[in-house]
């Protein structure tokens, strides 16, 4: 298990390494000259080429890289272009809603996705089976933009139950931030539970019609058992495959649903940022998104492995 682990983290850390070149590279690429954004389009050329010369921009890209490496290994990730805030702060300030926004969003997906795919493969061909199936389409299909906006019209709008935007944090008034958040959670977390619903359904299938389970039925053991201490067990490597896979449209979905709900998150600091090329900021989003998708995939390389120990055995990747 120890080399499984320490194979998966070298993998990890090539990963970073590639991502942050990409990244850097990408930054660099984009149209518009960052020292004239900071300046200012009336500024004098000698004003911009002393902002190029103070941010380093005016050395060799290799350079560059390596100040950058050795900046961000340093945890100084640099200033924002709009108001000379340390970049590292402001993250430290949104990371936290779009932690609570993405861990809500999941509570929803696996309670939804995980109850209503066990339940469509017990009832195969039954109206609990078509239900849950015609859930898991619709929930493919609608997009979150459009899933938003509908809540918003018939929860906030309509009803008046839920706040239609904004954002408290949950230290100063926790009942408060459950009421702004519940909204946003349910709409980012239901597309992702249709997912986990097809792939739950799909592997529990797989599992009932397997021979242990037909051992199991045969020893005299309640359905219950046989399906939660047996089918599911093995059905759950399927299902924390899906979460690590689709934890990148979970974060993409994030961006549209603050968006949406005026949050202010990771998301909606990055069209902020870009809206006003603000370089530092979307470098830094950019390479700490990244680094945290990494790092869940890890995680789930490894609870892989332990719940099917041929992976670790044979050194094997989950596809």
């Amino acid at each position: 298990m120890l080399w499984f682990v320490l194979r998966r983290g070298g993998a990890a850390l090539i990963v970073l390494f590639l991502a942050s070149v990409l990244i850097f590279l990408g930054i660099r690429a984009l149209p518009g000259d960052p020292a004239l954004v900071m300046a200012g389009e009336d500024a004098t050329p000698q004003a911009v080429a002393a902002i190029r010369h103070a941010y380093g921009l005016d050395k060799p890209l290799p350079t560059q890289y390596v100040d950058y490496v050795g900046q961000v290994l340093s945890g100084n990730l640099g200033r924002s272009t709009q108001d000379q805030l340390p970049v590292g702060q402001i993250l430290v300030e949104r990371l936290p809603v779009t932690l609570e926004l993405s861990a809500l969003a999941l509570l929803v997906a696996i309670t939804i996705g995980v109850l209503s795919g066990i339940v469509a493969a017990v009832r195969r061909g039954r109206l609990a089976d078509y239900v849950a199936t015609g859930f898991g389409l619709i929930g493919l299909s609608v997009p979150h933009f459009w899933l938003g906006l509908l809540g918003i019209l018939l929860f906030s709008v309509t009803l008046h139950w839920l706040p239609a935007s904004g954002f408290v944090p949950f230290t100063q008034d926790p009942a408060g931030n459950l009421q702004r958040m519940v909204l946003p959670a349910l709409v980012l977390g239901t597309g992702f539970a249709a997912v986990l619903m097809r792939q739950t359904r799909s592997a529990m299938l797989g599992a009932l019609s397997a021979d242990y389970v037909r051992t199991a039925r045969s020893k005299g053991l309640s359905e219950t058992k046989v399906v939660g201490a047996h089918a599911l067990r093995n059905s759950l490597t399927t299902v924390i495959t899906v979460l690590g896979l689709q934890l990148g449209a979970l974060i993409s979905g994030a961006v549209v649903v603050e968006q949406i709900f005026v949050l202010p998150g990771f998301g909606k600091l990055t069209i902020d940022a870009v809206l006003t090329r603000n370089y530092p900021v979307i470098q830094a989003v950019v390479l700490v998104t990244v680094t945290g998708y990494v790092l869940v995939n890890l995680l789930v390389d490894i609870a892989y492995a332990l719940l099917n120990p041929r992976v670790r055995l044979s050194g094997g990747s989950r596809g």
